[in-house]
């Protein structure tokens, strides 16, 4: 190639008919065979290195192809109450003043005791019950008419309240 022709081209933009490809060493990347099952096990572990610091990024967004979801096998949650409420997270909304926190004390109530509640077989458990929009007088008044706990063993069943002075905030 002539020295003009140099002058007027970009270092290795491109293969031309007449002269070679650049041998360039800016990238460690290289297509693999397909036919090839695995790479090298240096390789496996670049790339399992590459993919955990990719996720441990705050904008990473994990995300699954349908065929890799329909390949795993999932178990079943097992049930709190039978046929009734299993592990999770549930939301439950409603108008004010129908009985949501009554609703949900008295599940948290059976839950924690291993009672059975309308007829369903309850598994005891431990409960995290947050009243935050009650103080714990007020708590302690509803779980008494609901439940008449006083002088009961004690029950795997917590409570935090809005006003709890034991949690900062």
């Amino acid at each position: 190639m002539t020295d003009e022709k140099k002058k007027m081209t970009a270092h290795g933009s491109s293969v031309g008919a007449d002269d070679g490809q650049s041998i360039s060493t800016n990238s460690k990347f290289t297509i693999p065979d397909p036919d090839e099952k695995s790479n090298s096990p240096e390789r496996d572990l670049e790339e399992l290195y590459r993919k955990m610091c990719r996720m441990n990024d705050p904008a990473y967004l994990y995300t699954v192809t349908l065929d890799e979801l329909m390949d795993n096998v999932f178990e079943g949650k097992p049930a709190v109450i039978e046929n009734l409420l299993y592990t999770g997270a549930y939301i439950l909304a409603g108008a004010p003043k129908i009985g949501k926190s009554f609703l949900v004390a008295q599940i948290a109530h059976h839950v924690s005791t291993g009672q059975d509640l309308w007829g369903y077989k309850v598994h005891q458990g431990t409960v995290l019950y947050l009243a935050l929009e009650d103080d714990e007088s007020r708590l302690q008044r509803r779980m008494f008419r609901m439940f008449g706990v006083e002088g009961q063993a004690p029950s795997p069943l917590r409570h935090q309240c809005q006003d709890d002075r034991r949690w900062p905030g």
